[in-house]
């Protein structure tokens, strides 16, 4: 977390919970479980352990970066169509069990959630005032860390107040994604009802993020009612709301402004190098995103990846001033400050520049590829506004004129008046939704999803295969280390 100092706690992770290399499984093989029990003896053990579940926030860059480029939203790129083979796959959706990216996700994933179960496997060794916040803390991030497992790989080990153990595995099954959704259900709920809508240091998650999440769950399963209730709460009830300036939203002074309701927390405090991206403090996905050989003012270059298609720059309608914020025309750019720039592979000419590196103070630490300081906005408010629209407009009894009103004040900044409100009812309602949902959050990672959850990915996603492309395969690794106790996901 940027606010936290990481530093002081790395002997407590090394020891305690190991550090996940590239070539590690889910199981954490280092952990020092013989001293574990006595380690909680004061609440700032406690403290200290949740930094430390908190710190694999960071490797979620990852699942933001492929949750693009699986999407119909951009491409891969790179500097050739073998540069990081597992990225490509991925955009081909040609990925296999063998890719080296998607057994970074599972184990990273898998990393925090022991993390976060060590604290609550160790619950109830002392008592002290707040307690119970850092315990809804921890079950938030348990519930946003198996959330990401089950959207890629569905089926997943659930392992609910205990770590996962070196000689374990042998006897852990995959659980059905409905018992996993129900798990993260109630540590949502438990977050909910313990934590504050406001905290004092910058990334702590809120009551705000944990009702978020839990109708984001609720929208991924079709439970169209209980979504719009826990949204219409927040929406209601809660601190947040739209920034009026929406090319404001992702410079660095626009960090944990009021429309972020949960934002993963970078700085450019540690380097990070190939060998072990998850040890940056930085965003790793700003660097890959960014624009090749660049020389110019206000952006620094990167590895283009990620490149937007012509497509969705065309999605935008005339006069949506959002466009040129989420997508930078590099040849318009060049031309109007002489900026200069290279071309990678799949090279369309534009960039996301949400997530881009941007210039640096002299003297910034760290690679400026691989270490850049830029938030990620996991949650904001104009992303719940959007799923309590559809939420209003999906379940059973329509509401679709609360529907169109928290659509419309979305759409209504994008375009700086009302004049481009939607009217429509009932699936033209939902279309509008579906892509008004593209346009907002294009750049931000959920693209690939919402089009799997709407069940139109196979229309949209070229390459996708209906019955397969829908999850991931799970690593081969880690079904091997199971002694081959789990079956592949289909078609794999």
């Amino acid at each position: 977390m940027k606010k936290i100092n990481i530093n002081k706690i790395v002997a407590l992770i090394i020891i305690t919970f190991g550090i996940y290399s590239c070539s590690d499984d889910f199981v954490d093989v280092k952990s020092n479980a013989k001293n574990s029990e006595d380690f909680f003896k004061s609440e700032q053990d406690y403290q200290d352990a949740l930094v430390g579940a908190y710190d694999l926030l960071q490797s979620t860059y990852l699942n933001v970066l492929l949750g693009e480029i699986a999407s119909d939203n951009t491409f891969a790129g790179g500097e050739s169509a073998t540069d990081v083979l597992g990225i490509q796959e991925v955009d081909d959706m040609m990925h296999t069990p063998l890719n080296a990216q998607l057994r970074d996700i599972w184990g990273w994933m898998f990393s925090g959630i022991n993390r976060a179960n060590y604290i609550l496997e160790f619950k109830d060794n002392i008592e002290f005032t707040g307690k119970e916040q850092v315990l809804a803390q921890a079950r938030f991030l348990r519930a946003y860390y198996y959330f990401e497992l089950v959207k890629w790989f569905g089926d997943v080990p659930l392992i609910v107040d205990k770590r996962i153990l070196f000689g374990e595995q042998f006897n852990i099954d995959r659980a059905p994604k409905a018992d996993v959704y129900a798990q993260i259900e109630l540590d949502l709920m438990y977050a909910a009802d313990n934590l504050p809508y406001t905290q004092s240091e910058a990334g702590r998650i809120t009551k705000g993020a944990a009702q978020a999440l839990l109708g984001k769950a609720y929208l991924y399963q079709n439970k169209f009612d209980k979504a719009s209730d826990v949204l219409d709460n927040l929406i209601l009830n809660g601190p947040y709301d739209l920034v009026s300036n929406y090319n404001t939203i992702f410079e660095e002074a626009g960090e944990n402004n009021v429309e972020s309701i949960f934002e993963v927390q970078y700085s450019e405090a540690e380097g990070a190098g190939f060998g072990c991206l998850q040890c940056s403090e930085g965003n790793v996905a700003v660097g890959f995103s960014g624009i090749r050989n660049y020389v110019g003012p206000e952006f620094s270059s990167g590895f283009s990846f990620n490149v937007p298609t012509q497509e969705v720059y065309n999605a935008f309608q005339a006069g949506d001033l959002r466009r040129d914020v989420a997508i930078l025309d590099i040849n318009a750019w060049a031309t109007s400050t002489g900026a200069t720039f290279g071309v990678g592979s799949e090279h369309t000419g534009y960039f996301n520049r949400k997530y881009i590196p941007r210039e640096r103070k002299a003297g910034a630490q760290g690679d400026r590829n691989l270490t850049n300081p830029n938030n990620y906005r996991s949650i904001r408010f104009a992303d719940v506004l959007l799923m309590a629209a559809e939420a209003f407009n999906r379940k059973p009894t329509p509401n679709d004129i609360k529907a169109q009103n928290y659509l419309n004040r979305v759409r209504e900044r994008a375009f700086g008046n009302n004049l481009n409100n939607i009217t429509a009812t009932g699936p033209t309602l939902t279309d509008n939704i579906f892509q008004e949902r593209r346009l907002e959050l294009v750049g931000e990672g959920h693209r690939f999803f919402d089009l799997v959850r709407t069940g139109k990915a196979a229309q949209e996603i070229n390459g996708f295969v209906a019955g397969k492309h829908e999850i991931f395969p799970i690593p081969a690794i880690e079904i091997q280390l199971t002694g081959n106790r789990w079956s592949q996901n289909p078609n794999y």
